[in-house]
């Protein structure tokens, strides 16, 4: 008889998470000179604060778009990483007067992390403290970045060796980041888009072992459906270093809710819960039908149910 491992773990999770929130120990000696209090300690009455990709949201400037979104409530944007710089100013116009902030940027970055070619590793360095620069300017809770993709060759071998190399670059990126007043944001792939990095308890350990404030990560729920056992566990592991939540349909990687029953992200949403999440949980999504306004208005609704149930 097979074992049903997602059921298991979710049961599992539960009480993993009832003795997370008796414990909530956090984590000292961060380079911010924080206390390290737990996220887990901030209480159980945690607000749903969703966020949309500028794709998201229909409309053709961003004053449409924002408009949108605040008849909403939504109050977070997501910008790409890639122009940034030079868009600062638009942005910042456009969110003036709203209750909208920015929230984490979505990568934009040349090279990657991982090259073997040093030249390589170093354009992604130059252009991540480009977008970094940018994001603090925005006052964005981080860039996100992914150490390879699949199709980025030739990249480190999966080794201790490498692991330790992504920690100081990382714990340099992070320490650029808090210096203007943000953070970089590790990203969970599935293994069809990245052999490196695919768990958010993998994100989660390399933040606590690089032990920098300016270092977080990520949770996606698309790439969670095909990696985790289960989604409040993977969220409880994240724990305090969770600074950022993707979203999507479970099939297609449209709206949420465009998948029907699939797209039930309850368990999911007690693990956010149950660490006390209140950042962003962001639209990163298509859309299938042709009638986007009314279906993204029906995938916050949809999400707003579930967090309440959760």
């Amino acid at each position: 008889m097979a074992l049903d491992r997602r059921n298991f773990l979710r049961a599992a999770a539960a009480t993993v998470g009832g003795a997370a929130l008796s414990a909530c120990g956090g984590t000292k000696g961060e380079k911010s000179g924080t206390d390290g209090e737990s996220a887990c300690c901030k209480g159980k009455d945690v607000k749903l604060n969703i966020s949309f990709q500028e794709g998201t949201p229909p409309g053709e400037t961003l004053k449409e778009k924002f408009d949108f979104m605040e008849n909403l409530g939504v109050t977070g944007f997501e910008p790409g990483g890639r122009g940034l710089a030079g868009r600062t100013g638009e942005i910042k116009e456009a969110l003036s007067g709203r209750n909208i902030k920015v929230s984490a940027i979505c990568a934009g970055f040349s090279g990657f992390i991982l090259s073997e070619d040093e030249k390589v590793r170093q354009e992604c360095i130059d252009t991540m403290h480009e977008i970094i620069t940018a994001a603090g300017e925005l006052g964005s809770t981080g860039v996100i970045i992914v150490p390879a993709f699949n199709s980025q060759t030739p990249a480190k071998p999966h080794t201790q060796a490498t692991r330790d190399f992504l920690c100081e670059q990382f714990d340099a990126l992070g320490t650029f980041a808090l210096q203007h007043g943000t953070t970089i944001i590790l990203e969970p792939l599935n293994r069809d888009e990245a052999f490196y990095l695919r768990l958010v308890a993998d994100a989660a350990s390399i933040c606590r072992d690089i032990r920098n404030a300016g270092v977080r990560c990520l949770g996606d729920f698309w790439h969670m459906t095909w990696e985790e056992t289960s989604d409040m566990g993977a969220f409880i592991s994240a724990g305090e270093y969770l600074q950022h939540v993707h979203i999507a349909s479970r099939k297609r990687r449209a709206m949420p809710g465009e998948d029907g029953e699939a797209d039930n992200y309850t368990d999911g949403f007690k693990g956010l819960k149950l660490i006390g999440y209140d950042k962003y949980v962001s639209f990163e999504c298509g859309c299938r039908s042709e009638d986007r306004a009314a279906t993204v208005t029906a995938a916050v609704k949809l999400l707003r149910d579930q967090w309440e149930k959760a």
